[in-house]
């Protein structure tokens, strides 16, 4: 089965360790992006993943194509143009000071491409799968179009279709939001979202939640699942449960709503060593778990399983293996040495 993901890669660039930005006098590049860091952990679970987006032909992008490549993602179907290759800058928070996210990706190649950059026939070509997230229409009308293209073709050939809502203030506002993804929601077969999300962009909130405090309620959530399937006949809806102790601490698990049944994974306490991509490597866990047949409680099991462990897991990508995600999955989370 080959999984198709589509966005915007960009340079992760950060001060060594938990150093603030301003008091620095090292950064470190790696490389991420919502749909990438997706791709590379369906790679690394064994699957057959591919990575579109538009770049500029320049050593920084072929830096991060290699580091695509050396994950085992395909990206023959990666298209060339443009100026520049996003940035985003990240100071990783502690304690009661939480992390900070700073964008430099205006009139990056991708934000600037154009429908007739992307063959989606050709793209499509033996896969099952395809997958974005609410980030790439968020680039543009351009993009907005070309993601509406990219669906109706993947649609017709029968392929499955993912989305992570994955809201940003920064690149849109919620009225914009509401009305691009409620174009592109009558094609999705698996929606994700967090407790954010379906109220920022849809007007969709948990009764008896409150995110700022780190309370949430099971019923609520029980209810934003339900009530999204209704306006939009989306057949899996997965969200992420959240609860914020502090930027260093929180309590994670998972909500999956299929065929009528609610299933919540187990809660883990996580301390966090990096949690920026760690809603990505969630949707990662529930395309190979469906992808796999898991039961439905296993599915939920298996999503949340993979994101606790990327929160111990520097930079964007869940570097872990099915086995390493089974085997917390199934108790063992004592973090003793493996020998």
């Amino acid at each position: 089965m080959k999984f198709v993901c589509f966005g915007e890669i960009m340079g992760r660039i950060n001060p060594v360790g938990y150093k603030r930005i301003v008091q620095t006098d090292n950064f470190e590049i790696t490389f991420g992006g919502g749909e990438a860091n997706v791709a590379v952990s369906l790679a690394n679970y064994g699957k057959s993943a591919s990575y579109v987006t538009k770049m500029p032909d320049n050593l920084i992008s072929h830096a991060a194509l290699r580091t695509l490549l050396e994950h085992k993602v395909n990206v023959d179907d990666v298209v060339f143009g443009g100026d520049r290759l996003g940035l985003y800058f990240v100071e990783k928070g502690a304690s009661q000071r939480p992390s900070t996210v700073i964008y430099d990706r205006k009139h990056s190649a991708i934000s600037e491409a154009k429908k007739e950059d992307f063959d989606w026939g050709k793209i499509f070509e033996g896969a099952e799968w395809f997958h974005f997230t609410g980030i790439t229409p968020a680039l543009g009308n351009n993009v907005a179009e070309i993601c509406i293209d990219a669906c109706k073709e993947a649609k017709e050939k029968g392929l499955k279709i993912s989305c992570d809502l994955n809201y940003r203030a920064k690149l849109w506002t919620p009225a914009e939001a509401c009305e691009t993804m409620s174009k592109l929601m009558p094609y999705i077969d698996v929606l994700i979202a967090n407790e954010e999300d379906s109220d920022k962009v849809f007007g969709i909130s948990a009764p008896d939640s409150d995110i700022s405090s780190g309370e949430l309620s099971k019923e609520g959530y029980k209810y934003v699942a339900y009530a999204l399937q209704e306006r939009f006949g989306t057949p899996i809806i997965a969200i992420t449960l959240r609860k914020s102790i502090s930027a260093s601490d929180n309590l994670w698990s998972g909500m999956l709503f299929k065929n009528g049944e609610y299933c919540f994974s187990k809660e883990y306490s996580v301390h966090i060593v990096d949690r920026v991509g760690g809603g990505d490597s969630f949707g990662g866990g529930l395309i190979y778990a469906i992808s796999e047949n898991y039961s439905n409680q296993d599915i939920i099991e298996f999503a949340a399983a993979a994101s606790c462990l990327k929160h111990s897991i520097e930079g964007d990508f869940n570097e872990v293996s099915v086995s390493e995600v089974l085997k917390l999955m199934r108790g063992d989370g004592s973090g003793r040495v493996q020998r």
